[in-house]
């Protein structure tokens, strides 16, 4: 947490000290927000999907007899969980190559 208020310092800090107008300003925010989102978004995911595969091994464990059930069903959930990242990256892409404050 103390990081992210220190990159947003920095961040403020960049904006006031250098001689950029509000376009570059958009851009370079633009391109700020597209990576922290993406790597949140994968954290997020990946400490999902981690969770899914470990309970999914447990159920096994536990009763070998449904893993054919359960594989299925860890697969379709580790799908839904990668939909959130590719929806991040969908809008972290719009947000550097469509951006509707540039125009």
């Amino acid at each position: 947490m103390k990081f992210l208020a220190l990159l947003c310092l920095g961040m403020v800090g960049f904006a006031f000290g250098a001689e950029v107008s509000g376009l570059d300003m958009i851009k370079s925010y633009s391109i700020a927000g597209a990576v922290i989102g993406l790597g949140i978004a994968a954290l997020g995911g990946a400490i999902g999907m981690g969770h899914a595969a470990a309970a999914t091994i447990s159920g096994t464990a536990r009763n070998p007899g449904i893993s054919g059930k359960l594989l299925g069903t860890m697969f379709i959930a580790l799908a839904l969980i990668e939909a959130q990242v590719i929806y991040t990256l969908v809008l972290a892409l719009i947000a550097l190559y469509a951006n509707p404050f540039l125009s």
